[in-house]
């Protein structure tokens, strides 16, 4: 090394990986771990590597000391879900602020907003991680604080490849319920008896299409926008043979209602949902989706999906460029909602939960 160099200072590896500052604080050489992928050493607060992003090893000595990455997932991966049990729940509304604060730092969720899931007193989403390891890792630091957690897989929440069912008609009677996917196709059979779960909520869209003036020395400046908001009733069910079924109130025909049938859609709706309670009286019925959609948010946020709506040439010299945001929560009501039917289908109820 020549002369020039001798002085300068190598990087110390902290918590929050090289830093060059004079007050960090290294960790001991017997700490820090290396990656079988690129072979460089992290501090032993990570669980994957800082360099290459491969899954480090975990050992006894630095299991108290790793904290989970939960970077926000893209909306094509497939991650683990660390969920709040709903009997634990009720347990931890007796813990101390300290473990509160303690757990909302670890998740990454503000304090009140974790007091607000635990309140609720459902089985709600606590983190969503990226790796099995690191959602492991989150249930062990949680367990340490008086949490009870259970870890659910996004395949165990998904339907792809086996529905739901997306019902446009039905025809029922006192035992049977005949569904219709389209008017011509012939119908599914199902008893009221074998339907177990009912969830409800609202499917909603937020479009927004703006449209920017293009500038080449300055910022863009936005020349228009217009913000389009629309929402639906949504009813799935399952069976005991774990068939989902979904209806939706813009597509649904509610001839079956017969004179109780009304103009309004979400009028026929509310009436068709009621039909569902008295006819499937076996079923658990679930209608919380919409008053707990802000607690959901912090783990199973709405998609967000932006694309561009192309260049266009107003006059010469003023060239606009136009975008358009959709949002929309259908897959965190899917999740929600296959959580429920996961949770039910291996638990036995209880009278709390028929209520």
């Amino acid at each position: 090394m020549s002369k020039d160099n001798e002085n300068v200072p190598l990087p110390l590896l902290t918590a929050d990986g090289p830093s060059m500052s004079p007050g960090a604080q290294p960790f001991k050489p017997d700490q820090l771990l290396a990656c079988d992928s690129c072979l460089r050493t992290n501090p032993p607060t990570r669980v994957n590597c800082l360099y290459c992003g491969a899954n480090l090893p975990i050992t006894e000595g630095i299991a108290d000391l790793q904290k989970p990455a939960l970077r926000p997932l893209e909306n094509w991966e497939q991650g683990y879900n660390n969920i709040l049990k709903r009997s634990a729940a009720t347990g931890a509304l007796s813990l101390g602020e300290q473990a509160i604060v303690e757990a909302a730092d670890l998740l990454k969720l503000d304090a009140a907003a974790l007091s607000r899931i635990i309140s609720s007193k459902q089985a709600l989403p606590l983190a969503r991680s990226a790796t099995r390891d690191e959602a492991g890792l989150i249930q062990r630091r949680l367990k340490g604080l008086g949490f009870v957690t259970e870890i659910i897989a996004d395949v165990n929440l998904s339907t792809e490849g086996t529905g739901p069912f997306r019902v446009r008609a039905a025809e029922m009677d006192h035992t049977v319920l005949k569904v219709y996917e389209r008017q011509a196709a012939q119908p599914v059979d199902l008893l009221w008896a074998e339907i177990v779960l009912l969830v409800a909520g609202r499917l909603t869209v937020q479009r927004i299409e703006s449209r920017e003036e293009k500038a080449s020395r300055k910022e863009n400046r936005l020349l228009d926008s217009s913000e389009f908001f629309s929402d639906e009733t949504v009813l799935d069910f399952y069976t005991v043979s774990n068939k989902s079924f979904r209806i939706m109130a813009k597509s649904f025909n509610f001839s079956c209602l017969g004179e109780k049938k009304e103009l309004l859609a979400e009028q026929n709706m509310s009436t068709l949902m009621l039909l569902f309670r008295e006819k499937a009286g076996n079923a658990t019925w679930d209608d919380s989706f919409n008053s707990i959609r802000k607690e959901l948010e912090l783990v199973w946020p709405s998609e967000k999906r932006a694309e561009s709506a192309g260049w266009r040439r107003d006059r010469p010299g003023k060239i606009t460029k136009g975008s358009v945001t959709e949002i929309n929560n259908e897959a965190q009501f899917q999740k929600y909602s296959r959580l429920r039917h996961h949770l039910i289908s291996r638990t036995p109820r209880t009278a709390d939960e028929e209520s």
